[in-house]
Formats: C-alpha cells, sequence, structure tokens
C-alpha cells in the first residue's frame, strides 16, 4: 500500500475523480471495506467511497474506520437517522430556522446557519432538530467540493431558553459529538456560536468532554458583540444583512434552502430506508 494512503495525503483531495491514483485508492478501499463485511446498505460506489477518502485526506486506515463508524452510528441511533424525510419537518424549516449560504468562505467551504430562537421545543424535540442538521449534511457531501474544503457552521443562540436546554440530555450530547468526530464524512472546519447567553455554557460543557481537540480548537464564541470578530472568519459580501454582510437574506437562504431539501425527498427517503 502507498505511504501516500497509510498517512493520509492532503494534495490527493484536489485530484479529478477518474485520475489512476484516486482509481486506486478506490480499490484499496472498496477491498478493505469487502472484508469488513459482505453486506454495506448504501453499497460501495466510487461515489459513495470518495466523501470517505476525501475526509480523512486519503489516509486508508482513517477512511475505513469512518465508513465503519458512519453505519454503526445510522444503526444506533434511528431517532435521528430512520427517517430523513423533510416533509414532518417543514415547519420547522418554514420558521426560518436553517438556512445555507450561497456562496462558500474564502476556504471553499460550505457554510450553514441555525436560528435557536425559529426553534420551538413545544413542537420540535431536539432529535428532530438534530435531524435538520443531518439532513443537509447528506445532501451537501455529495458535492465534491464540500468533501474536499469541508463545512463551517454559524449557529445564533439568540432567543435560547431553559427548555431548550433541558432538551440536550447527555445521551444527545454525546451522540452530537460522535457525527462531529468520527462518524460522519465531512470535515468541520468551524462552529461559530454568537448570541450565546450565560445559561447555554452549562449545555457546552456537556458536550466539550466528548470533542477532540482539534474540533475544540475550532469552536469559536463571539458574544452578542459578534460582528467584528464574525466577519474575521467570513466576508461581509457572502453574510446575509441580519450577520452584518451584504449577502441574500436569511429569509431568501431558508427558502431557497428549504425548497431544495423538499425537492430531495425521494433521494433522502431511499438512504432512510437503508439504514
Amino acid at each position: 500500500m502507498s505511504e501516500d494512503y497509510e498517512e493520509g495525503n492532503p494534495r490527493l483531495n484536489e485530484l479529478p475523480d477518474q485520475c489512476p491514483v484516486v482509481a486506486e485508492a478506490l480499490r484499496i478501499i472498496r477491498q478493505q471495506a469487502e472484508a469488513e463485511s459482505g453486506h454495506w446498505p448504501l453499497g460501495l460506489s466510487d461515489h459513495f467511497l470518495l466523501r470517505f477518502l476525501r475526509a480523512r485526506d486519503f489516509c486508508m486506515e482513517q477512511s475505513v474506520r469512518l465508513l465503519k463508524n458512519y453505519h454503526k452510528w445510522r444503526r444506533e441511533c434511528p431517532e435521528i437517522s430512520a427517517d430523513l424525510r423533510p416533509s414532518p419537518l417543514l415547519k420547522l424549516y418554514s420558521a426560518g430556522y436553517h438556512g445555507v449560504l450561497r456562496s462558500r468562505d474564502a476556504y471553499g467551504s460550505k457554510v450553514l446557519i441555525y436560528r435557536i430562537e425559529k426553534w420551538d421545543p413545544k413542537q420540535f424535540t431536539a432529535y428532530e432538530v438534530f435531524r435538520v442538521s443531518l439532513i443537509t449534511s447528506e445532501l451537501i457531501v455529495k458535492e465534491a467540493e464540500t468533501q474536499r474544503n469541508g463545512i463551517k457552521a454559524i449557529f445564533d443562540l439568540q432567543g435560547w431558553r431553559l427548555v431548550h436546554a433541558f432538551q440536550i440530555t447527555p445521551t444527545i450530547a454525546k451522540r452530537i459529538a460522535s457525527v462531529m468526530t468520527d462518524s460522519f464524512p465531512l470535515k468541520v472546519r468551524g462552529i461559530h456560536l454568537i448570541n450565546e447567553p450565560l445559561f447555554f455554557h452549562p449545555v457546552y460543557s456537556l458536550i466539550k468532554p466528548f470533542l477532540p481537540e482539534k474540533i475544540k480548537e475550532r469552536i469559536h464564541l463571539h458574544g452578542s458583540n459578534y460582528v467584528p470578530t464574525l466577519h474575521q472568519h467570513f466576508a461581509e459580501n457572502i453574510l446575509p444583512p441580519e450577520y452584518g454582510g451584504m449577502g441574500p437574506s436569511m429569509s431568501e437562504l431558508c427558502k431557497e434552502w428549504t425548497d431544495h431539501i423538499m425537492n430531495s425527498e425521494d433521494y433522502l427517503l431511499s438512504i432512510s430506508e437503508s439504514v
């Protein structure tokens, strides 16, 4: 096996899909996966396996482990992963809870925004809210550029209340951390919290022990006076006006992403049935 595959090599992420080096990596990971198990519910297509190779910079050992962890997590958390249809969550989407920026950041990362004040915990559980993130992840991980450059998320905690905090149990915290670390083939390049109230910190303290150091280092708490520091990470021209930017408004972004998700329901249903 090539040393590039053993240790991981970020430059391999830039190679085109049909490159002989990539083809050889796909042959090796498929061979190892087939040796591990004769049954992979989502198959072992080139397109599917590439997301795991890119997520781990073509380190074969880590890519195979991520592939196994991804399937293990889906089996063990059916409350979130067994039904990825977005239609039962339409009210949450329509409220403007979640949007995806049209433009990537300067490093090519996809940028996601979540607004806690749009989540009514009387209508939607934490499991359902987390399913929103998983649905988006399953759609954007199909994009080669996102596989290469990962994601960054902005969580606007304006409106965070105790009723939200009570929904985040240790079990849910552990599962969220698991997906962020070594159970989903997306690189988490940054997590930005804004408008976080003091009583959010106990929840953060609940999740933090489950996170590896590299993820902890990528979490940024901006507070209520967030514009100057947030703009150090994201250009004004891609951010919506609600966050001091000059890009499309949150209402536009949320509607665009909701429409895209609803149009993808057949695909999301097909991978739900393959847990």
